[in-house]
């Protein structure tokens, strides 16, 4: 009974730490909240079944969102979901804030998440993991399963295309 008690402790200590970091990671794998929803429990599950095979050379939440882009990939190859494709609009305003977004203006944060989120998925994914989840070259190439190389590379044509995003609009006429 202790065993149970300790386990789901932990389990609740880890929602705490990074339930925000593995719903954000799910949302920019789908782009889709109810999905992310989904994904975000279907992790924490997993978590809970395998708390305790965790290996030391690796951080929780490098594992965690491991578990995160595998349960997203099912999601994707499940027959569900290839049936049925949700629209839903970004909306940021409804997610808690952190003391760097509230600082900036939220027009240019929203406008700078549309553009991360219309990237495709492999530069996408590891612009998120390096920006937003701070990871480094080595955890992103682990977690991908890609050499460094491939990481700085996506990374490079990442910021490229979204600065190619930023000038097309700035020469757009108004």
């Amino acid at each position: 009974m202790a065993d149970s008690d300790d386990r789901k402790s932990i389990l609740a200590d880890l929602m705490t730490a990074y339930g925000n970091d593995v719903w954000n990671y799910a949302f920019s794998l789908t782009r889709k909240r109810d999905l992310a929803d989904d994904i975000t429990q279907d992790v924490f599950l997993k978590a809970y079944r395998g708390l305790f095979t965790l290996r030391k050379e690796g951080s929780v939440k490098m594992w965690l969102l491991a578990i995160t882009r595998n349960t997203a990939a099912d999601y994707r190859r499940s027959a569900f979901f290839r049936r049925v494709t949700l629209f839903e609009s970004f909306d940021y305003t409804s997610s808690q804030p952190s003391a760097e977004e509230t600082a900036m203006d939220r027009f240019s944060i929203t406008d700078i998440w549309e553009k991360v989120l219309r990237l495709p998925p492999k530069y996408r994914e590891v612009l998120i993991l390096f920006g937003h989840h701070q990871m480094s070259m080595k955890e992103i190439a682990s977690l991908l399963g890609v050499t460094e190389g491939t990481v700085k590379s996506r990374l490079f044509q990442a910021r490229a295309k979204i600065t190619k995003m930023k000038e097309g609009e700035t020469h757009e006429p108004k």
